[in-house]
């Protein structure tokens, strides 16, 4: 992925670009993103990446970003504790105590894709 000028971006910039490619009604992983960026093991620093991508601009749909389980374990970082489940099922991605149904197959994989 190339930066948007001749100064290189820092890594939550970097994650926000990643996180602006995964298309609607797909999902990747905290560690897809760390390994993708040549950061492996630090999905802990994408996770914070995603608590301050609510104030980004353009937008970065953070919903779409969940543990390597499927695990919605970033809503609490939404206004409200359903709004990350609700924007995943206006992209029909079902989502069941917490958890993403059929993971696999709504799995984007940014090595795979990008």
């Amino acid at each position: 992925m190339k930066p948007e000028s001749n100064t290189p971006p820092d890594f939550f910039d970097m994650v926000y670009q990643v996180v602006r490619l995964i298309p609607k009604g797909r999902v990747t992983s905290y560690g897809a993103i760390a390994k993708y960026l040549g950061a492996a093991g630090s999905s802990r620093l994408v996770g914070y990446a995603m608590h301050g991508a609510h104030n980004q601009n353009p937008k970065v749909p953070a919903h779409r970003v969940v543990n390597r389980n499927g695990l919605l374990t970033g809503k609490h970082h939404f206004a409200n504790p359903y709004e990350m489940q609700e924007l995943l099922a206006k992209e029909k991605i079902k989502v069941v105590d917490d958890k993403i149904i059929d993971f696999a197959k709504h799995y984007w994989d940014p090595h795979l894709e990008l």
